[in-house]
């Protein structure tokens, strides 16, 4: 009787070294990706568990982050505070998940950050300014031969993601990232253009809204982007004007280093054939967009039920498929393609899939492209 009990206990021992040990693995070799999902609600994902199944708590999910995004507080009082703001985004993210089933929502580089605090650093469409009521509108397109999908990324007119920092700079990213795509049609030459330039230069003023300009890492517009643009003869390359993530520097514009001009530009019906027609004639498209579920997004086709079209984001529309599946919808959702501006580590290594069909989160509504000039 001793013995086996002896030996029942030995292998229970077994049994627990082998489940802390298979843990501490995965704390080290690549397993904060999987852990550091476990924190909503997903039926349909293996790899995201609820709550009360998880074997960590909020606590060592905290640590996981702080690893995996290498975050660092000045004092306790800090930690302490992003801490219960990291919590508050954990249930956020079971709120969006929820809401917005189709995509994964979890822990991002953003969990620490309250939303004020997400919109203020990592945003930056001046929601004062609004395109001119007498805008350029782009010419009617024919539709009836859209492939049934495109991306502008295999066609060689896509510069790798970028990232803004914490400088609402975002409009600057898109206002290049369409002129790059233009230049490319024009060029068969793909360089990357200048956001600093635009950060530091574009004063471009909104004529109908008193004091409201482009102004670096407090915000901007795509259009008047483009206005300074081909007022000022063009903007330099990224490696002859580099980014700071800052708009504490002085304009260092040099004319002789011009590498893209703009030859006009054009605000597109909120028509999605219309939209897709000119994203695949004219090149990527700058468009706007309402971030509130990009905060918490890691991956698959974002269709929420229920999204603002105010928009606050500025982003670039490179591409559209057809095979995205909502599960709540129960049938296959067509999508569009976004590059964001916050580096390959977020989202699907860098870009954001939403749906099409009704201007979710206002993408549809704030969508413009530029023509640069062939030299």
């Amino acid at each position: 009787m001793a013995s086996s009990f002896a030996l029942l206990f030995l292998s229970s021992l077994l049994i627990a070294t082998s489940f802390r040990s298979s843990l501490a693995e995965s704390d080290v070799s690549g397993g904060d990706d999987l852990l550091i999902r476990q924190v909503v609600d997903h039926d349909n994902a293996n790899d995201v568990v609820s709550d009360e199944n998880s074997l960590l708590n909020a606590d060592h999910h905290f640590e996981i982050f702080k690893r995996k995004f290498g975050k660092a507080y000045a004092t306790q009082k800090e930690h302490d505070h992003r801490l219960s703001v990291f919590k508050a985004n954990l249930r956020r993210a079971k709120r969006h998940q929820k809401l917005d089933p189709s995509a994964v929502h979890g822990v991002t580089q953003f969990s620490d950050l309250t939303p004020r605090e997400f919109r203020s650093q990592f945003l930056g469409l001046n929601r004062r300014l609004r395109l001119p009521s007498d805008a350029h509108k782009a010419a009617i397109l024919p539709t009836n031969d859209l492939p049934t999908d495109f991306d502008w990324r295999e066609h060689g007119a896509v510069t790798p993601v970028k990232n803004q920092g914490s400088c609402g700079s975002c409009w600057s990213f898109s206002t290049t990232g369409a002129l790059e795509g233009a230049n490319f049609l024009a060029t068969k030459n793909l360089v990357s253009l200048s956001e600093q330039q635009l950060v530091d230069c574009d004063h471009e003023c909104d004529p109908e809204e008193k004091d409201s300009c482009d102004s670096g890492c407090n915000g901007g517009l795509m259009n008047s982007a483009f206005e300074y643009t081909l007022k000022s003869g063009g903007l330099m390359r990224e490696e002859d004007y580099p980014y700071t993530g800052t708009d504490r520097g002085s304009c260092k514009f040099d004319k002789s280093k011009i590498a893209a001009k703009v030859s006009n530009f054009s605000v597109v019906s909120l028509d999605e054939d219309q939209i897709a027609a000119n994203l695949v004639k004219n090149g990527p498209l700058a468009v706007a967009i309402n971030a509130v579920f990009m905060q918490t997004y890691m991956k698959g086709v974002s269709c929420p039920f229920i999204c603002s079209k105010r928009q606050d984001h500025g982003v670039l529309l490179v591409g559209y498929g057809q095979s995205g599946y909502a599960p709540i919808r129960l049938k296959e959702k067509p999508y569009w393609i976004i590059k964001n501006s916050w580096g390959p580590n977020w989202g699907e290594d860098g870009y954001y899939k939403i749906c099409q069909g009704r201007n979710i989160c206002g993408v549809d509504s704030m969508v413009s492209t530029v023509a640069a000039v062939s030299t």
